[in-house]
């Protein structure tokens, strides 16, 4: 069974031993991800920075040794970092051997080769219809089988390797998340937005709940030049019957979602409620969603963006 990622990314499933991912999770602060290409890098890398690495993609191999001493020296703010590398980079096979080793004696570097059965990775490549970095005028098999070769002495020196022939890249998460990263509710933050449509829709939402059919304080003389944040105006909103019935059912929704959120193993949920202008409505069930949710456990944020315009 396998999962398509993105446009960019190969088709990939893995496959992992956890006392393998214990050991990475758990002690090394330097990581370098290596492997064969269509073996899961990018999926790897994707998931180690939600764990809270810094990963750099194809960082040339002479460049190695200058970023291991800025991070050493603390020249840089990253506390837990891991290079994504292959054999895109020309000479990787023998330049890397060489900078490895030399690295190897300041920072221990754990090194983690993905690998995958070829006719695995010969299905990937077929179905993401991009061609092999190696880019010779060989097939795809002989491309694969010729990296494997140039990569044998690579793969000797891993401290771990990861066959990502089987298992989905769903699986891959719940056991990341159930066994490593062991996320909680006060784990994720929450980020509240309140806005108002006429200038536009928060490009970073995750939710987006449309407020505008609630009754608009805008509409009464003496609510009008106030915001949601004064109690005359919450008031209005919330007594009303139809704002009522629309909480219980929204946070219901919420309360459903939550969890996948937390499972699917997102550090950052952005919720966005709108209204016309953003000062009275979307406030106010911004202000009721985050009160819901911190009674829950979950560490929430609330931005009001529009409120003074």
């Amino acid at each position: 069974m396998h999962l398509r990622i993105s446009s960019e990314d190969w088709i990939v499933s893995c496959r992992f031993n956890e006392q393998d991912w214990g050991r990475i999770m758990k002690s090394e602060k330097f990581l370098i991800i290596t492997g064969l290409s269509g073996s899961g890098k990018t999926v790897v890398s994707r998931f180690l920075e939600d764990l809270g690495y810094y990963c750099i993609d194809n960082l040339p191999a002479k460049l190695i040794p200058s970023f291991v001493d800025l991070w050493r020296r603390k020249e840089v703010e990253i506390e837990k970092v891991a290079l994504v590398i292959d054999i895109r980079e020309a000479g990787f096979e023998t330049e890397f051997l060489e900078v490895f080793h030399r690295i190897s004696k300041k920072v221990s570097p754990q090194l983690i080769f993905l690998d995958a059965a070829d006719d695995t990775l010969l299905k990937r490549f077929s179905e993401s219809r991009r061609p092999h970095p190696l880019k010779t005028r060989k097939s795809v098999v002989e491309s694969i089988q010729l990296e494997r070769k140039r990569l044998a002495e690579v793969k000797r020196l891993a401290d771990e390797v990861i066959d990502t022939t089987d298992t989905n890249i769903t699986q891959l998460k719940e056991r990341l998340n159930a066994r490593f990263l062991k996320k909680k509710a006060d784990k994720m933050l929450v980020r509240m937005v309140s806005f108002g449509y006429k200038y536009g829709v928060p490009l970073e939402s995750d939710l987006l709940i449309d407020t505008r059919f609630l009754p608009n304080p805008f509409y009464v003389d003496r609510l009008r030049d106030k915001t949601g944040k004064e109690k005359k105006v919450k008031d209005y909103v919330l007594q009303d019957e139809e704002t009522k019935n629309f909480l219980l059912r929204l946070k219901g929704f919420v309360d459903y979602l939550m969890p996948k959120f937390v499972k699917e193993g997102k550090s950052l949920l952005t919720i966005s409620t709108g209204c016309t202008g953003g000062k009275h409505r979307s406030v106010i069930i911004a202000e009721e969603l985050k009160e819901h949710l911190r009674s829950q456990g979950y560490s929430v944020r609330v931005y009001h963006r529009d409120l003074y315009k």
